[in-house]
């Protein structure tokens, strides 16, 4: 093998972040390799209407994938067009015509990851996927082979940089969810159809791939509990303020003797945390190992160059075995064998909540919630309220006790039949040291 031969499908910004770095950097990357690494083709489906770099004036140009998998001359295909159906296409085919396959997928990963990976030890080719969770943070690699020594215990992360910048604006400037919506849209952090990150869905999607990695067991995507920032306003950050919290959408695993606990959601964070500093668009894990005790890894969660580094590292790292001719030499996951993912109950961990109310103002309310709190063995920690300004439409604020999931949920069923709320309480875990 003269060169390391690259054919790119998708030139949306990860694709194109990834061609600006492989032609840009080719110098050091071909002294890393010790070969160089040429991009022969790409393609889009709209690719006549781009204008790609100078350099790039001698690589082909292709409406269809399949004239990049059954390219023979081509070693390493890069699958960077999201979505699952065509994706899952790209990387079988590419696959089966003997190609090392790297994506930045991580829908497809986090549900079909195992059998892709399977068809990639059985081709005997390399499948990376590094920039499929964090963007620009190599979490794989370090809980792949940086921390492998270690036994994971626990795992906290904010991975969608989306949620970060809207609710770190919120924060800074006290404005409402859709306002700061509207600004992400404008400034291209958020999609025209936000649902995916702000609904956490994405968020659930590059959990289940790092759980897997981190507890060597496959994860079901839909096990995740998950829940969105949609209904987190400018009111709960001022009661979060009084509190000395602040609230980011975190990703959370903690193993435990029953099992494996998994929950994406709005968490009230203590001001001190580290991860409660992360800020706008950046994306950051902080690992809890027996052994090794606390990392943190830190960095951009996305952007064309960012996540286009993670896609060429992958690249370079498939060009490594295939010259080496020790394909999948360290499982993408870690473990060799991966275990039955065992689902921890409800029960198994105590946390503290917050409970944020919207009532009609009337007597005896705080008595009927405290009783509701009491009849499922839950302690009132503080009650809060902000002075009225509008007394048929009144937030406040109750903090509990650490209390089970399945005692919260209880209670706020039970809270939710209440006939002066004007909506179910929103609540919030408020995170502790596990």
């Amino acid at each position: 093998m003269e060169s390391l031969n690259v054919g790119l499908v998708g030139m949306g910004n990860v694709g194109s972040g990834t061609l600006q770095i492989l032609l840009e950097n080719s110098e050091q990357l071909a002294q890393k390799l010790g070969i160089p690494v040429k991009v022969r083709a790409v393609c889009s489906r709209s690719i006549q209407q781009k204008s790609l770099p100078e350099a790039a004036a001698d690589i082909l140009r292709v409406t269809d994938w399949r004239d990049v998998v059954n390219d023979p001359d081509i070693h390493v295909v890069a699958e960077l067009i999201g979505g699952t159906d065509v994706a899952r296409q790209v990387i079988e085919s590419a696959l089966s015509q003997g190609k090392a396959v790297v994506t930045a997928n991580k829908e497809l990963m986090a549900r079909d990851g195992l059998r892709l990976w399977q068809a990639a030890s059985a081709a005997s080719r390399p499948l990376a996927m590094e920039a499929s969770a964090a963007g620009g943070i190599p979490i794989h690699s370090v809980l792949r082979e940086g921390i492998a020594g270690d036994r994971i215990d626990a795992m906290a992360g904010i991975l969608n940089g989306t949620c970060n910048f809207i609710l770190t604006e919120m924060e800074k400037a006290g404005r409402g969810f859709h306002d700061v919506l509207a600004e992400a849209q404008q400034l291209g952090y958020a999609e025209a159809d936000p649902s995916a990150d702000v609904d956490g869905l994405d968020a659930r999607s590059k959990l289940a791939i790092l759980a897997t990695i981190a507890f060597g067991c496959g994860v079901p995507v839909d096990d995740i509990l998950v829940e969105g920032i949609r209904r987190v306003s400018d009111v709960d950050f001022a009661y979060a303020a009084q509190l000395r919290h602040t609230i980011r959408l975190l990703c959370v695993a903690r193993m435990g003797t029953e099992g494996l606990s998994l929950s994406v959601r709005p968490t009230l964070l203590p001001k001190d945390a580290i991860l409660a500093n992360v800020s706008g668009s950046y994306n950051a894990i902080w690992v809890k190992g027996a052994y090794g005790q606390d990392t943190f890894y830190y960095g951009r969660g996305a952007g064309p160059l960012p996540t286009g580094v993670a896609v060429v590292s992958d690249i370079l790292h498939a060009g490594r075995e295939l010259l080496s001719g020790r394909e999948n030499r360290v499982s993408p996951y870690s473990f060799k064998q991966l275990t039955q993912y065992r689902a921890a109950p409800p029960e198994s961990f105590k946390q503290p909540y917050y409970l944020r109310f919207r009532v009609e103002n009337r007597f005896g309310i705080i008595a009927d919630l405290a009783a509701i709190l009491r009849d499922h063995q839950i302690g009132i920690d503080a009650v809060g309220q902000l002075p009225i300004t509008n007394w048929r439409d009144l937030p406040f604020v109750i903090t509990v006790e650490p209390a089970t999931e399945g005692e919260i949920r209880a209670a706020v069923e039970t809270m939710s039949r209440l006939d002066y709320l004007l909506e179910p309480p929103l609540v919030m875990p408020m995170l502790v040291r596990f």
